[in-house]
């Protein structure tokens, strides 16, 4: 796992930033399981294309926190829950049951663990965390073409998500009228996941957890991953701000 600190946006209201499909890295020791040629692992489904330059132009910009994963989610996925069918994926089929549990102590277990131990430490502090965990999304899948740029997950029975997302989503709309933004699009905000975890942990008006989902086609090029940076974190200083 990958960490970066860097001094929080304001005194009452604490950015806290994650990237779980930050990396297609895989050990040598799974090397082996995997087709040579890499390909599987450039693609969207070894990691999230443009999501670590998305989260550490936040951090540095913003000076939240930022913890990103260091393994590729075909290892295992940090944005899974222990026990969930594709906490791994069939790449890892032939090993047996301790081998996969070895994978979650080392990987897993450790970004779950700091990034609650870290919420924890700053809701004793007296303020209130705003957990942004940055995903991209490929254009199409399964034959289906994703119809939005920006998606803004949060779970709709959380009322101070609900109303940041709502708000996010006018600031983003008034500084790029270009973007289509959708709420819980391409997923929704109340599967499970690490933010989804959080809530069971934290009160809703301590703890709000919103993921960021990019579509790929807007992150292709370094200039286009600097623009879509730039808007964003524009627009959430000036939410947050508020």
């Amino acid at each position: 796992m990958l960490v970066w600190e860097f001094r929080s946006l304001s005194e009452r209201v604490h950015l806290l930033v994650t990237c779980e499909h930050a990396s297609n890295a895989v050990p040598r020791t799974y090397a082996a399981f995997f087709p040579a040629d890499g390909r599987i692992l450039r693609s969207h489904r070894g990691f999230d294309v443009g999501a670590l330059a998305i989260a550490r132009h936040l951090s540095r910009t913003l000076r939240a926190p930022l913890f990103a994963g260091n393994v590729s989610r075909l290892i295992v996925d940090l944005n899974r829950s222990l026990g969930h069918r594709h906490l791994h994926s069939e790449f890892l089929a032939p090993l047996d049951r301790s081998a996969r549990q070895a994978i979650v102590e080392r990987y897993h277990g450790p970004h779950w663990t700091e990034v609650e131990r870290h919420v924890v430490q700053r809701l004793r502090r007296g303020v209130w965390v705003v957990h942004l965990a940055v995903h991209s999304f490929t254009p199409a899948l399964r034959g289906e073409v994703r119809n939005t740029d920006v998606g803004l997950l949060y779970d709709p029975r959380r009322r101070r998500e609900a109303e940041l997302c709502k708000s996010w989503r006018a600031i983003l709309r008034e500084a790029a009228p270009d973007l289509r933004v959708r709420y819980n699009y391409p997923y929704r905000g109340g599967a499970d996941g690490l933010t989804t975890h959080l809530r069971q942990r934290f009160p809703a008006g301590s703890y709000v957890g919103i993921e960021l989902e990019l579509n790929q086609r807007r992150l292709q090029s370094r200039p286009d991953r600097t623009a879509m940076a730039g808007v964003v974190a524009r627009s959430l200083r000036r939410l947050l701000a508020s």
